[in-house]
């Protein structure tokens, strides 16, 4: 809890192993989206204080800082996120402030991450109790309704429920299968990940628009590609559960060809450059983190200290996480 009184509350980011795109409106509202992810204890922070006269708004990451009236929340142009939440929240003036343990920009859901963390502080204030599905639809709402960033719903429900789950998006309903991965497996999966940022950040909400623009008109190429990261993140269910390290590999860089179909941009110099270094170190398989064309990477390798040097080598910073297994929570209570 904040020293001069107030709420902090945190959730994980994540890993998403295979079908990311196909939670998007407006294919995840007309067909069928699957998505396999992992929860990964690097998390992002909210901390919400009380009885100020002006709100006070603070991203540590972007290094940006608001002070407001009431009226100039609806004012667009900087901390559009944090502006959201306490606006619709109601609790009138007050102060939050969020950091991420990951960089900005780097594909690991971190936004996401932060909507629900955020909610969460707000709700403990107003004493709101949700369940982890209510959770993470009320911090989707807040990024895609309030603020108006178009994206999908996994990243929030990776936040708030924390471990690996199998989600799936049908004509606007969501339906979550928690996987029940064996520990020793789940322990070599850890072992074998690797995950490289690449130094280059990104705003996914623009590549998002252009795809699904695309896909409404009809675009064959893109429907096909979605359609195949569907079956591809259901044999990705299957191979975790299995315990199968090689095929998820194998899965991981299949869902990657499909989603380097999309966009002609989805993969920058700077990735195309890493995946091969890590290819020649001993990659079982790879994809990008999230939309992709810059953030991060991650790859299954099998001797993880040459694969982390030739990451590093090809201008990638490590990223060294666990598992999470709990997703959002206040911290100090």
């Amino acid at each position: 809890m904040p020293a001069n009184g107030g709420f902090r509350a945190s959730a994980p980011v994540r890993l998403d192993f295979a079908g990311g795109w196909t939670d998007v409106a407006p294919f995840a509202d007309e067909d069928r989206g699957v998505v396999v992810n992992g929860a990964i204890d690097l998390r992002a922070f909210a901390e919400l204080t009380l009885g100020r006269e002006v709100y006070f708004l603070q991203s540590v990451d972007l290094d940006q800082t608001l002070e407001l009236s009431h009226e100039d929340l609806a004012n667009f142009g900087q901390l559009e996120l944090l502006k959201a939440a306490v606006r619709r929240s109601g609790l009138g003036p007050c102060g939050l402030r969020t950091w991420c343990e990951t960089p900005a920009g780097s594909g690991l859901g971190s936004s996401g991450a932060l909507d629900v963390a955020m909610v969460t502080a707000l709700d403990r204030a107003r004493a709101i109790t949700r369940s982890p599905a209510e959770l993470a639809e009320e911090a989707f709402h807040l990024e895609n309704v309030e603020a108006g960033f178009p994206g999908g719903r996994q990243d929030q429900y990776a936040a708030a429920f924390g471990g690996f789950h199998r989600l799936e998006f049908d004509h606007g309903t969501v339906r979550v299968t928690r996987l029940a991965l064996d520990p020793a497996f789940a322990a070599a999966l850890q072992q074998h990940t690797v995950i490289c940022y690449t130094g280059m950040s990104r705003v996914s909400s623009r590549m998002i628009e252009r795809v699904m623009a695309l896909y409404g008109r009809g675009d064959r190429l893109v429907a096909g590609s979605l359609h195949a990261m569907v079956d591809i993140a259901e044999e990705m269910a299957e191979a975790l559960t299995a315990a199968d390290l090689g095929r998820v590999g194998e899965l991981l860089s299949r869902n990657w060809t499909c989603q380097q179909a999309l966009d002609s941009t989805m993969q920058s110099d700077a990735m195309a450059r890493l995946e091969a270094a890590v290819r020649d170190a001993g990659s079982l398989g790879g994809k990008a983190a999230g939309a992709g064309a810059g953030g991060s990477m991650f790859f299954l390798v099998r001797d993880r200290d040459r694969a982390e040097a030739a990451a590093q080598a090809a201008g990638a910073r490590i990223l060294r996480p666990t598992w999470a297994v709990e997703g959002a929570r206040l911290e100090g209570e």
